[in-house]
């Protein structure tokens, strides 16, 4: 869209969420309170901003209203009679006036009341003219109720329109109602134009795009056309006729000349010729619909005399169609984009910018001074080159394509993907790729390559024959035998151990708490002496061995000293248990490494405590989630130090 963007237009509230918007804005906005200290300057200053403030309001929200609405002398003509039709265009323009007058109105009662405020004596004067000024503006807003609500209709419906580009290139189609327009926009667009076998179907401009030579082309469904004066149409009808006066487009007329849509080849004819006059600058097609019911040929004599002036016209070409089987569709839309295109070009070059640039163009002409002829000259190397590549051109031309020698093979055709590699001779059927992991294996072959693997061979034979590979394994003494036999044993039972603690590990079976019964020991010295005999170590020395380590009795103490040691011993031991030590105490010997360890866990509880602001290591205060002076609205005249 060339000037506006419909859609982007604000939603126009009614004249009542008009008023309460701007009134609480303004409460929201300024300040509410007035204290019993303040002067009477203060008071007008407190009035007068509320003034200014709403007049201000009211005017920013006109006027976004009064620009954002496109203004008819400044959109395309287009646009400015498809809103003539649909809108009408006087009461259009009368309520954007009236909305214009209201915010005058606004501002002429903003000035006065506040000239009136200045001279307010009292704070109940100054209040009273507030009030009256807003009121006065609430009540020419309300006065403009209807013209607020129209708009906004026109608003949504503006935002309804399709948008139609009026100077890009553009295919409109028009003709009677049910002559399958919409059947052909839905062929060759991507636009899904509801399509039924009634007269009246497509009640407003839809618009579809397709593309033809790399360009974007716009295709506009009009509703159908009925043959009567210009002022008797309705709506519906006159959005076709403004579509075909102000779009530069060319115009597809659609006959439908099997007469299923309810009108005779004659009426159709009578239509074409009325609004004749609208296609006079425009590239014009006419199109023979539904000719899969009923062609051309099949006409009787009169209608085909009908419509033998058209066929008989070479400017406006007459094309067979139908969108039931396809027929034509195609060779409709080429024609069209290519007469349109035509045009186009033609309309520029008759523009004075073409002219412009002609006039800064010469073209010089050479003029023979002599009758010699002088031929031009070409060294035989560009001839030599010019022959080579026309020799190639030709081949490539006569080379057959795989598709034709899978035909002429039949079933004996294989398909062979190597025989245009470009290697030489037979080496294309090698096993080694052409390409390996994304490099070219011919960069990295050595020519010499061969010529080097036999000088290594020989370098082998020699090495060989020098016996450099002869290594003999030396034999193992009894007593390494021994060991590596061992170690191999260990290292056997180790496996085994450490599958079984995987399956007991990963078996699901409940474990019995300690608490459950008295474990049977599983470790004892007769066990500990098997396993060790079975791997082999010799524990015939260690029958008088004792593996648990007892507490030695000294046996050069006298019977009273071994009394008294027994008391101390039992003193001590009820000490312990009925006083035990601190909890930092316990486990550590050291007083310095106490100490250390205490300011350790104090630096450590500090971090985590400091950052959060608590007391301690145990403090789990929560402080009041909703603080009373936050949450308690507009402060009084009382006292302030509650905070």
């Amino acid at each position: 869209m060339a000037l506006y963007n419909f859609k982007k237009i604000a939603v126009v509230p009614t004249a009542k969420d008009f008023v309460d918007i701007i009134l609480s804005k303004t409460q929201r906005k300024t300040p509410t309170v007035i204290h019993k200290n303040y002067k009477i300057s203060r008071i007008r200053a407190f009035y007068t901003r509320k003034v200014k403030f709403t007049q201000q309001n009211f005017h920013d929200r006109l006027s976004q209203i009064i620009q954002e609405f496109p203004k008819l002398d400044d959109v395309h003509p287009f646009y400015a009679d498809l809103m003539n039709v649909l809108y009408d265009k006087d009461h259009y323009k009368l309520a954007l006036g009236q909305i214009n007058t209201a915010r005058h109105l606004i501002d002429n009662v903003a000035k006065d009341y506040v000239r009136l405020l200045k001279y307010g004596d009292s704070l109940y004067r100054c209040k009273q003219l507030k009030k009256a000024a807003l009121g006065r503006m609430a009540t020419i807003m309300k006065r403009q109720a209807a013209n607020l609500t129209y708009l906004e209709q026109v608003r949504q419906h503006l935002a309804r329109l399709p948008s139609i580009d009026p100077y890009t290139r553009t295919i409109i189609i028009c003709g009677f109602p049910n002559v399958g327009k919409s059947s052909f926009i839905n062929k060759i667009t991507r636009a899904d134009v509801e399509v039924q076998p009634y007269a009246f179907t497509t009640k407003s401009l839809y618009v579809g795009h397709t593309d033809y030579k790399y360009l974007r082309w716009q295709v506009v469904d009009t509703p159908g056309i009925l043959d009567h004066p210009l002022e008797e149409r309705n709506v519906i009808e006159m959005q076709a006729v403004t579509a075909l006066a102000h779009l530069r487009a060319v115009v597809l007329y659609f006959f439908d000349i099997s007469e299923q849509c309810g009108h005779s080849i004659e009426e159709q004819m009578k239509l074409f010729e009325s609004i004749k006059p609208l296609f006079t600058n425009k590239p014009l097609l006419v199109v023979a619909n539904k000719v899969d019911v009923l062609r051309m040929e099949e006409l009787p004599t009169e209608k085909r005399a009908i419509l033998e002036p058209l066929e008989n016209n070479e400017n406006v070409p007459l094309i067979e169609m139908s969108t039931v089987t396809d027929f034509g569709v195609m060779d409709v839309k080429t024609q069209a984009c290519e007469r349109l295109l035509a045009f186009r070009v033609d309309q520029k070059i008759r523009t004075k910018k073409v002219e412009g640039v002609l006039n800064r163009l010469h073209v010089a002409m050479p003029t023979a001074r002599d009758t010699k002829v002088r031929a031009p000259c070409i060294p035989e190397s560009v001839l030599l080159k010019k022959q080579a590549a026309a020799a190639k051109a030709e081949k490539a031309i006569k080379r057959k394509l795989e598709r034709e020698i899978e035909e002429e093979l039949g079933d004996d055709y294989v398909l062979d993907l190597k025989k245009n590699y470009d290697i030489e001779g037979d080496q294309k059927y090698d096993i080694i790729p052409e390409i390996w992991e994304g490099h070219n294996v011919a960069d990295y072959i050595d020519p010499d390559i061969f010529e080097k693997l036999n000088a290594l061979e020989r370098e082998e034979e020699l090495r060989e024959e020098a016996g450099v590979y002869d290594y003999k394994i030396p034999e193992l003494t009894e007593t390494m035998k021994e060991i590596e036999q061992l170690a191999r044993q260990i290292r056997d039972r180790k496996a085994i151990m450490k599958d079984e603690a995987r399956i007991t590990k990963a078996s699901t079976k409940p474990v019995m708490p300690r608490t459950a019964g008295a474990k049977v020991r599983d470790r004892s010295v007769s066990k500990l002496r098997e396993q060790m005999e079975d791997l082999g170590v010799d524990m015939e020395d260690t029958e008088e061995a004792h593996f648990t380590k007892t507490r030695s009795r000294s046996r050069s103490l006298s019977q009273p000293a071994r009394k008294r040691m027994r008391l101390q011993s039992e003193s001590q031991s009820r000490a312990r248990s009925s006083s035990r030590p601190a909890r930092d105490d316990m486990g550590v010997k050291d007083t310095a490494m106490k100490s250390k360890l205490k300011n350790i866990a104090h630096r450590a509880i500090r971090k985590k405590v400091a950052k959060k602001g608590l007391k301690g290591e145990a403090d789990r205060f929560i402080g009041t989630k909703m603080p009373r002076h936050l949450f308690s609205g507009k402060r009084g005249v009382g006292k302030t130090d509650r905070r």
